[in-house]
């Protein structure tokens, strides 16, 4: 399968998402690098086999090696942060937000892409994962490197459309209708 054939297996009452697949990607304005950067870390992120299937070559084609591992490593270990993160803010004793995290993210010392890129695709993650915390972070970072709030927005308009897509493909299976 490729993009076409995902956007193919979508259901009647989803053509919506057929026709938002192919405009975040065929029309997006971000530069190959972070739009499949986006795409890869995003459907990771949707936990989607089909999904993830059917994109990853998709983006290994437009990726260097370095910007295709380093987008697994942005949904990777921005996971990690917008579990532990969501669940400080979550949880209502303001102490666990004093105490030391000792988690390991030595991958963002050195991403293996512009640092710029890297945010990115974890702001994308953090949208599909839900941390409000982690969203305001990556934006802050983005925008104090001078990225304007309409590629961070495309970044959010590609991460809600793979979601959509997995989740709604991921239904079908089960439902087999």
């Amino acid at each position: 399968m490729s993009l076409d054939s995902l956007k193919s297996s979508l259901p009647d009452y989803a053509k919506d998402l057929s026709l938002n697949l192919e405009s975040v990607i065929a029309g997006s304005g971000l530069t190959a690098q972070r739009l499949w950067g986006t795409v890869l870390a995003t459907a990771i992120a949707s936990r989607s086999p089909i999904v993830l299937r059917e994109l990853a070559p998709e983006a290994r084609a437009h990726l260097s090696p370095e910007a295709y591992t380093a987008a697994r490593s942005a949904a990777a270990m921005t996971t990690l942060s917008n579990v532990f993160h969501r669940t400080r803010h979550l949880l209502s004793d303001p102490a666990y937000g004093t105490l030391r995290a000792g988690l390991r993210m030595n991958v963002l010392g050195d991403p293996g892409v512009e640092r710029v890129d890297f945010e990115l695709w974890s702001l994308a993650v953090s949208a599909v994962n839900g941390c409000g915390v982690c969203l305001d972070s990556h934006e802050r970072a983005l925008r104090g490197a001078g990225v304007d709030r309409e590629t961070i927005q495309e970044a959010v308009r590609i991460a809600s459309v793979v979601q959509a897509v997995g989740v709604t493909l991921e239904a079908e299976a089960v439902l087999g209708e």
